[in-house]
């Protein structure tokens, strides 16, 4: 069993290294094999995965699918060189990037963030997953394709204009939604096993992953 992740005290140490994301815009040709944009969330269906089977029988027809969806709002929140995330949706508070290095990071000012610096990134493989924003502004999404043998330099930074959501396909790997300044909400709809496969990239590759911020 791997050890819980603290996601408000992530404890990084000092002096990680950065890796820089191609931030590139969201559209429907560069999201192909990650998902789509979304124009109306209440017409977006939330793929489910079936259970998998653990031996040599299958898992019956029309079972190991059924717990169906949660949904709730996203709260992405800048507080100083901090953002934080919240999902009411399934109970989760997070420290989701910094806006410089973690150990001189402060809550303490209003600057604007120049840069986000991620150190924790995680897909779901029990189903998909909708952000569409309530508030109508920008925001970024990193995100990479499937694979356990995932590294630092295999993610792309997403920006989006404000005016769609965006789904993933299950097993995508992602880290919320980022505003580029202050607080935004969204609504946030997803399967509702929650399971998660996480990758730290501070105690695994000894980086960050940066993306400067374009407003």
């Amino acid at each position: 069993m791997s050890k819980a992740i603290d996601y408000l005290n992530p404890e990084l140490p000092a002096g990680l290294r950065r890796v820089a994301m191609p931030v590139i815009d969201a559209t429907p040709a560069t999201l192909e094999g990650y998902g789509k944009l979304v124009a109306d969330p209440t017409q977006c269906e939330v793929e489910i995965v079936q259970w998998p089977a653990t031996g040599t029988r299958p898992i019956d027809a029309g079972t190991g699918n059924e717990a169906g969806t949660t949904q709730g709002v996203f709260v992405s929140e800048w507080r100083g060189d901090i953002l934080y995330g919240r999902n009411e949706a399934v109970g989760g508070h997070y420290v989701l990037a910094y806006a410089t290095e973690p150990e001189k990071a402060s809550e303490t000012h209003a600057r604007k963030p120049e840069r986000m610096l991620l150190w924790h990134a995680n897909y779901h493989p029990d189903g998909g997953q909708l952000f569409f924003p309530l508030d109508h502004r920008p925001f970024y999404v990193p995100l990479a394709l499937p694979g356990d043998d995932i590294t630092p330099e295999k993610f792309v930074c997403f920006r989006f204009d404000g005016q769609h959501g965006l789904y993933i396909h299950p097993n995508i790997w992602h880290e919320g939604v980022f505003t580029l300044e202050g607080t935004q909400r969204f609504f946030d709809k997803q399967g509702a096993v929650h399971a998660r496969v996480s990758v730290e990239f501070a105690a695994e590759f000894g980086c960050l992953l940066e993306a400067e911020i374009q407003a």
